[in-house]
Parts: structure tokens; sequence; C-alpha cells
């Protein structure tokens, strides 16, 4: 995917990586081992989607000793603020 729209829809389809963006949007930061303990899947499936989120631009990472610590970045929050309005206002619609 050379268009770097095409590449940020395709890491946002992704409901898990939906999941991990709302996750980090609440949590501030998290490792991928503090992720895993919140999602049904394995460390190293969320340490892919961290990278494919990454890859976009929308999450970054920061190493703090042994582990590497995850944020959203402002690209990162602000699609998080669009989904979430998304969201509601399709939920306005099937009430």
């Amino acid at each position: 995917m050379s268009d770097p729209l095409n590449y940020l829809f395709g890491a946002l389809a992704d409901p898990n990586r939906r999941q991990v963006i709302g996750l980090l949007s609440e949590r501030g930061s998290a490792t991928a081992t503090e992720l895993t303990g919140e999602l049904p899947m394995t460390r190293q499936a969320v340490s892919k989607h961290l990278t494919t989120l990454a890859d976009a631009g929308l999450v970054a990472s920061a190493r703090q000793g042994r582990e590497t610590r995850y944020t959203l970045t402002q690209t990162g929050a602000e699609w998080d603020d669009r989904l979430d309005a998304l969201r509601r206002h399709l939920q306005k619609r099937t009430l």
C-alpha cells in the first residue's frame, strides 16, 4: 500500500486495532504485556497490531528499561475521537 491514506484506513479497519487504540486512549500509555491482559489475544498478536498502528502513524513507542511503552500520537488521538463520534452517530440512527 503506497498511498498513506490506504495504509491508515487499512490499520483502522481491524476491530482489534481499534480496540487497542481505545485502550491507549483510556490509559494514556501501556506496554504490550499490559494490553494483552485486557485483550482476548496473545502478546505476539498485540505486538503485531501495535507495529501496524505505529507504521500508520497512529501509535508511538518509547523504551522504558526493558519494556516498550506505547502511546497514541496526535493523529491517533484525533482518529480515536472521530471513531467515537461515528460510533455515537450510528448508535443514534439504530435506536
